[in-house]
């Protein structure tokens, strides 16, 4: 089959799984699959950066480090974390967490966390869990929320991984 346009990431779920593995379907560089470890050389190839919420998603568009256009096809519900490797036809990239707008949420007792967690749960808000901080996107309404529970915030750019959740299995 000859090589042809794809006109949008729209049309590449109808393309033949064969066809966007071995790049015949489009001039377009394409990374179908997340690898389970790192390549054995990693000297020269590109990376990527990108925000959670486009690592969340199975099909994009991107502009690798390098320039060059990408796009991602990957099972839907696939996450890709920061410094997971995707790769394609004779392409891997390393995918980095790109820095976002992030409330940070720190206390100086457990519970009072929790208690945030807790909140923040039933609103579905993805968030950063560590001993000492919570983390999550930047939405002045839930800052009020946190600052009204007697939470210390501060709002920082840095990278953002979202536990998975209860029904995530591998990611």
């Amino acid at each position: 089959m000859g090589a042809r346009t794809i006109p949008s990431l729209d049309e590449a779920h109808r393309l033949n799984p064969h066809e966007l593995r071995s790049g015949e379907s489009s001039s377009l560089l394409w990374l179908t699959r997340k690898l389970q470890q790192a390549p054995d050389s990693t000297v020269g190839q590109p990376s990527l950066s990108l925000s959670f919420d486009l690592r969340s998603r199975s099909r994009i568009k991107a502009c690798l480090s390098d320039g060059r256009d990408v796009g991602i096809v990957l099972p839907r519900g696939t996450v890709v974390r920061g410094g997971e490797w995707l790769a394609g036809p004779g392409l891997t990239v390393q995918v980095l967490a790109a820095d976002e707008d992030l409330i940070d949420v720190r206390s100086n007792t457990p519970l009072k966390l929790l208690r945030a967690a807790y909140h923040l749960g039933n609103r579905h808000i993805p968030v950063q869990v560590s001993e000492d901080f919570l983390r999550l996107g930047w939405d002045s309404v839930l800052a009020d929320m946190l600052i009204g529970l007697d939470l210390n915030i501060e709002r920082l750019s840095a990278s953002f991984e979202p536990e998975a959740g209860a029904y995530a299995h591998g990611v």
